[in-house]
């Protein structure tokens, strides 16, 4: 392991890129954060250096280097990525569903613009390599379970426009080493949880998982579910997610590939509502009430992760019902705390 690369993680402050950020600093690697805290403090101005106190409240490690930048601004962005030497890339906008559908032109107008300026800085830069943060939203109009990596060469492209915005992010991966060979590695998340990720009040901002413990604390009976709760998904826990980018960054398989990283376990949404229900200990008896879904609310997503295992030697260890547990106890503090 050569602890001498130094790192940039382009989101650091943002729910996986904080874990991400934390595990490459416990494995001792120099890290440079760049975030312009859109969602933690927007009145802040663009290349601000923050304080170990706004660090620690933005979700920033203080043992990183933090860089306040606009990384849509292309003069920002160079900056950030001088002297690095592997770029893990997760900055975009995104949230829940029902923020998809709120602000798809500004999802497509901004990611674009943060492709653009991350990718022509890496090439500058001239870094050994781009780590791109994808999605499982890739696989919006999938028709083959579970998904493959290969898939994408063969299904018809995500009808939102966040789906298709991170999949224009692997375009830009593969095309920017045909143009000017930055080696790269695409990573594709599916359905991350854990702690540190805050619910939402309007509907279908935050993901599911916090969204219900959230309804469920305010006593809200009976439990709004959006859609008819067949829907199914296979949460991967954030910490594993880290590890999995982590392992594919360092390993030398993990060049110019792309890998699904998750869990393959799948469950229905009404069967999760149920169990977090359970973990809650709530009382009264489990009862739901059916809201009309968003239209890009996906039926089904469940990812082929062979690939990774075989390739890289990673696959998930934490147990849903452990980790689970885990976010309950945490936003039940949280929630005390007043902080949501």
């Amino acid at each position: 392991m050569n602890n001498n690369l130094k790192f940039l993680v382009t989101g650091g402050a943002g729910f996986i890129g904080s874990e991400i950020v934390r595990q490459l600093l416990d494995k001792g690697y120099y890290v440079r954060v760049a975030d312009d805290l859109s969602k933690k403090d927007p009145s802040a101005s663009s290349g601000q250096a923050l304080s170990a106190s706004l660090k620690a409240s933005a979700q920033v490690d203080i043992r990183a280097e933090f860089v306040k930048a606009d990384l849509t601004d292309n003069k920002a962005t160079q900056e950030a990525f001088r002297g690095i030497d592997i770029c893990i890339n997760a900055a975009a906008k995104i949230g829940g569903i029902g923020y998809f559908h709120k602000y798809p032109a500004t999802i497509l107008s901004e990611n674009n613009k943060l492709y653009s300026s991350t990718f022509e800085a890496a090439v500058k830069s001239k870094i050994q390599r781009m780590v791109y943060i994808s999605s499982s939203m890739v696989f919006e109009s999938a028709a083959h379970f579970p998904s493959r990596e290969k898939d994408i060469q063969k299904i018809p492209s995500p009808i939102s426009s966040y789906g298709f915005s991170k999949l224009t992010g692997e375009w830009y991966c593969h095309s920017f080493w045909d143009q000017y060979k930055l080696p790269f590695s695409i990573c594709r998340p599916f359905n991350a949880y854990g702690i540190n990720e805050f619910p939402e009040r309007e509907v279908g901002y935050a993901h599911v998982i916090p969204d219900l413990v959230r309804k469920i604390l305010s006593n809200q009976y009976p439990l709004e579910l959006l859609g008819d709760g067949q829907q199914t998904r296979c949460f991967t826990h954030v910490s594993d997610i880290a590890r999995g980018v982590i392992a594919v960054a360092l390993h030398t398989n993990g060049l110019n590939e792309d890998f699904n990283i998750g869990s393959d376990k799948e469950i229905k949404m009404i069967d999760l509502a149920k169990k977090i229900w359970q973990v809650m200990e709530v009382k009264k008896a489990f009862k739901v009430k059916h809201k009309k879904g968003f239209k890009f609310d996906i039926k089904r997503r469940v990812p082929e992760v062979t690939k990774i295992k075989k390739m890289i030697g990673f696959q998930p260890e934490v147990k849903f019902e452990a980790g689970l547990k885990e976010v309950v106890q945490w936003l039940k503090k949280q929630k005390t705390q007043g902080k949501f």
